[in-house]
């Protein structure tokens, strides 16, 4: 996922795939402001009032969980729909010239809902034996680690060999969302940073994942991170969310905490993948 700047950087490559619709980022911003200072909140905090209703309205939603805050990307042709859905419930800011501005709820013009389709899908799910961190970093040190850094993203190979265990996933995730840094990782992978570099809550914290979906998820269907968010949200288990372009993941643990929200609207965004040719 990358913003339209960071977008138009990107040289042309036939091994590049470009999701052909652009997408917005809903911020979820918890108790009037950001939550940058604190951890993730976690996607069942917000499935029941955010994430269901959209997918009642059929509308795609992509989800990004981060060590500081949630995102909820649609794509920017819902934008009216989404806030049709979600202005009865919630303020709704808008990012214009750096500043959060309030959107009105006549701002959601040809607001109609759209037609109403079947279930969604129950797709197969996948729980592997390894476990995972999420953790944060001090940009400044970002530099200690580059080196580890380059070899985990670009020099690890994803396909299981001889004695690979099958039931682990290999997952690497590295996100730079305004200056903050977020990194899920296995504990293996863990291993080979620099320890007192990477920070979490609690150095005993691991999260169970699973991935969702057995053949790419494609990005036309509704309600997948329903589906798993609100049973989740029911036992009252906390989930920390990642889709990407071809599957969805949920980092499960428990967590209690009481929470508002409000949404804000960042800038453009575009989905990609590159094969690694």
């Amino acid at each position: 996922m990358v913003d339209e700047e960071g977008f138009k950087e990107l040289l042309p490559s036939d091994c590049l795939q470009v999701a052909d619709a652009t997408w917005l980022v809903l911020s979820v911003l918890s108790n009037g402001c950001s939550s940058n200072s604190a951890q993730t909140v976690g996607v069942t905090k917000i499935a029941k009032s955010v994430i269901a209703p959209l997918a009642e309205n059929n509308v795609s939603v992509l989800m990004l969980s981060t060590y500081q805050t949630d995102f909820i990307l649609v794509r920017e042709q819902d934008l009216s729909v989404v806030i049709y859905t979600l202005a009865a419930e919630f303020n709704i800011y808008k990012e214009v010239n750096g500043e959060l501005v309030r959107v009105n709820h006549d701002d959601a013009s040809n607001g109609f809902l759209k037609s109403k389709h079947g279930s969604p899908t129950v797709h197969p799910v996948q729980i592997p034996r390894n476990k995972f961190c999420i953790l944060t970093l001090d940009p400044d040190t970002l530099p200690a680690i580059a080196t580890t850094l380059i070899e985990v993203l670009f020099y690890s190979h994803n396909t299981p060999k001889d004695g690979h265990d099958r039931n682990s996933i290999q997952f690497f995730a590295f996100s730079l969302i305004e200056g903050y840094i977020s990194i899920v990782m296995d504990t293996e992978t863990q291993k080979k940073f620099p320890s007192d570099l990477l920070l979490t809550s609690s150095s005993e914290e691991l999260w169970h994942m699973v991935r969702i979906g057995g053949q790419p998820l494609g990005f036309d269907e509704c309600g997948i991170v329903a589906q798993i968010a609100e049973p989740l949200a029911t036992e009252d288990i906390s989930a920390y969310y990642i889709s990407t372009f071809n599957f969805d993941h949920a980092l499960l643990f428990l967590f209690k905490q009481e929470t508002t929200f409000f949404i804000a609207l960042p800038p453009k965004t575009n989905i990609v993948s590159h094969d690694g040719g």
